[in-house]
C-alpha cells in the first residue's frame, strides 16, 4: 500500500480537509461535541475503509470466479461491550451477500473477507511514526 493522503484544519472547529489523488471529503465530529457534524468522524471514517475494502475484494473474487453475486451490504461498528481487554478494539462487521451461490461458495466468501488488504493490515501489528516536519 504506497497510498497517500493529505489532511489539514483550519479555521473551522473539528472540519478536516481530506486528499487523495483527485478526490476531496470532509472529516468532522458531531455537534454534540462542537464540531459542525458536516463529514463522518475518525472512527466512521476507519469503519468504512474496511467496509468498503471488503465489498470490492468480495465482488472482485466473485467475478474471477463468475459467482452470481448480485449484492453485498456490510455494516460495521465498534463494539466496547465485547472489548476483553482496555487495549483491544472490536469492530463487528455484518456482512450480507445477495445472489444464488451454494453453501461451499458462501463460506469461502466470508473466509476472503477476511483477506481484503485493510482487514489484513488492521489484525496485524501497524507501526506509527509520527513527527513534526
Amino acid at each position: 500500500m504506497d497510498e497517500e493522503v493529505k489532511v489539514s484544519i483550519e479555521g473551522i472547529p473539528y472540519q478536516v480537509s481530506i486528499s487523495a489523488r483527485d478526490h476531496r471529503w470532509l472529516a468532522d465530529e458531531p455537534t454534540d461535541i462542537n464540531g459542525g457534524d458536516t463529514g463522518p468522524n475518525p472512527g466512521e471514517l476507519l469503519l468504512s475503509s474496511l467496509g468498503s475494502c471488503t465489498a470490492i475484494t468480495l465482488t472482485m473474487y466473485a467475478a474471477r470466479k463468475k459467482w452470481p453475486v448480485e449484492k453485498i451490504d456490510i455494516d460495521l461498528r465498534f463494539d466496547s461491550a465485547a472489548k476483553p481487554d482496555p487495549a483491544t478494539t472490536v469492530i463487528e462487521c455484518l456482512v450480507r451477500i445477495s445472489g444464488n451461490l451454494d453453501e461451499a461458495q458462501r463460506k469461502r466468501l466470508m473466509e476472503i473477507a477476511h483477506a481484503c488488504p485493510v482487514h489484513k493490515l488492521l489484525t496485524n501489528p501497524v507501526i506509527i511514526n509520527t513527527k513534526e516536519d
